[in-house]
């Protein structure tokens, strides 16, 4: 076998041409804070429902999801056609694209924003529209709109912004909502939702049934601590939701995740414990960070988001030698996950060294 980078075959350029997503790496003995994920295990019942399912390995998952279909219809008001169920919301999100922009059409999004988001498009041929955010790492929904072509097939928002955890507000989202065409696919991404605490923020879930060409992603990953599951949801109109159906990879939501979700959605009490716990950690880190002098924007996710720019690979450098995997992107910050209590303290003082070596 060839150790050449050079393909044997004819392969698409533009392919060729993007990175690879990349994993959130851990050192042993350290804390991993790179990926986002939840620090708590599985709530309880969720083994159990994995193993009970687990037994049916030779005979293929039921792709329709039916249980979890239902449950989420019934939470969120809406009929089953109305749900739609993949492998992540990231899963749905490819989906989506496929479904909406082929070659030469346009997707719209804030940057920076979700890593996944640029190499969407080019599968199909699309073009990816960067719109930068704005100097306090938000969305800029002006500008944004204001990029919007004819040729443009999809724009999607993120609240809360990953990676900079900051939200759209309601007002600003209706607005922008009241001035993009009609026609216009808008995916909400709020794949951490569930930990914002800003009263102001938007809501998909308050949203539906008013926009016909609005889709609202959400996640079991996060929140619910299945992301070793690959589990997520989208809630919108039927007629976008099979379009989107068509495009799936056959079979790829197992009975273990799904049945795990549905164990899960069952209950809100631990989740939502656990998700005040996670938003406590994150406002008292954002805090100690503010006051060592950082300018990380007010987070809304379960992570921080602190501005290293052209230093980044340094920051990143400093924390792993202490301990602690942070996940960077060259050359805008670092993200960092709310991992286990004992993360914390260590996160705060190694943090208050980097601050002061950054500025002299």
């Amino acid at each position: 076998m060839s150790d050449s980078p050079i393909p044997p075959v004819k392969l698409r350029p533009e392919i060729l041409a993007l990175p690879p997503y990349k994993q959130g790496t851990s050192i042993e003995g350290g804390f991993k804070l790179s990926s986002n994920e939840n620090p708590f295990p599985p709530l309880p019942g969720v083994l159990q429902a994995v193993e009970k399912a687990s037994v049916s390995l030779n005979r293929y998952p039921n792709a329709a999801a039916p249980e979890l279909t239902s449950k989420l219809a019934e939470r969120f008001g809406v009929s089953s056609d109305e749900v739609i169920i993949g492998a992540g919301s990231v899963s749905l999100l490819v989906q989506l694209v496929q479904a909406a922009a082929g070659a030469g059409d346009e997707v719209v999004y804030s940057w920076r924003s979700f890593e996944a988001y640029p190499w969407m498009p080019t599968l199909t041929g699309a073009v990816s529209v960067k719109v930068p955010n704005s100097d306090d790492h938000r969305h800029d929904l002006d500008a944004m709109r204001s990029a919007i072509t004819p040729r443009t097939r999809i724009v999607i928002v993120c609240s809360p912004n990953n990676p900079t955890g900051t939200v759209v507000t309601k007002g600003e989202f209706a607005d922008f909502m009241a001035q993009v065409p009609s026609d216009l696919l808008v995916i909400l991404d709020e794949a951490y939702r569930e930990f914002v605490t800003d009263e102001d923020a938007v809501n998909g879930q308050e949203l539906l049934g008013q926009y016909p060409n609005l889709v609202v992603l959400r996640t079991f990953s996060k929140a619910y601590g299945l992301a070793g599951l690959r589990v997520g949801y989208g809630i919108g109109p039927a007629a976008i939701l099979q379009a989107a159906r068509t495009t799936a990879i056959p079979l790829g939501i197992t009975d273990q995740a799904q049945h795990a979700a549905v164990v899960s959605l069952g209950d809100d009490v631990q989740l939502n414990e656990r998700v005040k716990d996670i938003a406590e950690r994150r406002d008292a880190l954002w805090t100690a960070l503010a006051e060592q002098g950082w300018e990380a924007p007010k987070p809304q996710g379960n992570f921080v988001w602190l501005p290293t720019g052209e230093r980044t690979a340094e920051a990143a450098q400093v924390y792993a030698e202490n301990g602690i995997v942070v996940r960077a992107f060259h050359p805008e910050g670092v993200r960092i996950s709310i991992g286990e209590h004992e993360s914390i303290d260590k996160l705060i003082a190694v943090s208050a060294k980097l601050v002061g070596n950054l500025r002299a």
